[in-house]
């Protein structure tokens, strides 16, 4: 009988239980025997490694499509990679978690993260020998390579909708522009597709340049004196300082345009999982199942051409734009943005979006 595990690690989002429920589900069809890992690695950092065993009633099905972690992705005084080497405690944080897997006798861990969670297994993929590594993309802003979908996005897209639905309400009754801060990091994909959705009137995402008296020009043009600008969170403003949708809001009433700043901010993360993503979720789980059958290891699941297969963590990891990461030493974090082909910035451009200076 095959044990395996099962981590989420880093930020949560929409369609974690769901893949956790399909893990567990095929997997005893299988007539394997599935546990679970508390709080990420800070849940190997102790003794005994914090874990739950899964039976029918740990997680039930009608609670999957429910937001967050089952298994929780840690807290803020968690040890994991980071805080390890902000203490000077790398090395003995590599060691203990290479203990706990070893105590724990698993034939395969299944690991759900982000780019920074599947980027860090790689780089440190020794911690993992002698066990089968399976990774699943799972994040709001859509920044792993080699992956068309990550679990998480299309809920997230949802959510960002659904609330600029309601400001574009009483920016109707007002007169008024909304500048809406959108998460995503130093990826625009969750703004662009949101900003599509939504009819925005501008969309400013860190892979574009935008000219901000172009902007300010574009929206006194607008057809309407209302609407909505989405700002991601990565974008910058030269000799400005402070969160993006203030540095806007505040050029724009220089400019005499009636205005307020909105952030959803961690509404983005949570909402009843869209059936997209519970599809996408339990097509993962599959395909991840079935790689720990054929004895794969160091891979992620990854939807290309509707296909779900497994890419290698290599690839995943030369594929992207490897750059240092700021916190942890000596490791770096493989991310993927808007292509410039991208076909949305140009629907945006035909449907008067303002999204910035493309050529």
């Amino acid at each position: 009988m095959k044990k395996i595990g099962i981590m989420t690690t880093g930020g949560d989002c929409s369609g974690l239980n769901t893949v956790i429920q399909r893990l567990y589900r095929g997997a005893t069809l299988r007539g394997w025997r599935v546990i679970g890992i508390l709080d990420g690695t800070d849940g190997l950092c102790t003794t005994p490694p914090r874990v739950v065993e899964f039976n029918n009633e740990t997680l039930p099905i009608e609670n999957a499509r429910l937001a967050g972690s089952f298994l929780h992705n840690g807290r803020a005084d968690a040890l994991n990679f980071e805080t390890a080497a902000e203490n000077g405690k790398l090395e003995h944080f590599n060691k203990q978690l290479r203990k706990s897997l070893l105590e724990l006798k698993l034939d395969a861990l299944v690991l759900i993260g982000g780019n920074g969670s599947l980027s860090l297994a790689w780089c440190n993929r020794e911690i993992y020998s002698g066990l089968q590594l399976v990774c699943i993309p799972k994040t709001i802003d859509m920044d792993i390579p080699l992956t068309d979908k990550t679990i998480g996005f299309n809920t997230a897209v949802q959510q960002l909708t659904s609330f600029c639905d309601q400001l574009m309400l009483t920016a109707r009754s007002h007169h008024r522009w909304f500048v809406t801060q959108t998460m995503g990091r130093d990826c625009g994909q969750l703004a662009l597709n949101a900003g599509i959705a939504i009819g925005a009137t501008a969309i400013l995402i860190p892979e574009i340049k935008f000219d901000i008296n172009s902007l300010i020009s574009h929206i006194k043009n607008a057809p309407t004196d209302y609407g909505i600008i989405l700002v991601s969170e990565g974008i910058s403003l030269r000799g400005h300082s402070g969160r993006p949708a203030d540095m806007i809001s505040r050029k724009l009433t220089a400019a005499g345009i009636v205005n307020r700043t909105a952030y959803p901010e961690h509404t983005q993360r949570v909402g009843d999982t869209t059936a997209a993503d519970r599809i996408l979720a339990t097509r993962m789980a599959d395909c991840a199942l079935r790689a720990i059958e054929n004895n794969e290891t160091y891979v992620m699941t990854a939807i290309n051409d509707c296909k779900c297969e497994t890419v290698s963590l290599a690839d995943f990891f030369d594929a992207g734009y490897v750059s240092a990461d700021p916190n942890i030493p000596d490791v770096q974090t493989s991310d993927a943005y808007v292509s410039p082909d991208d076909p949305l910035l140009n629907i945006a451009t035909d449907m008067g979006i303002y999204i910035g200076e493309i050529k």
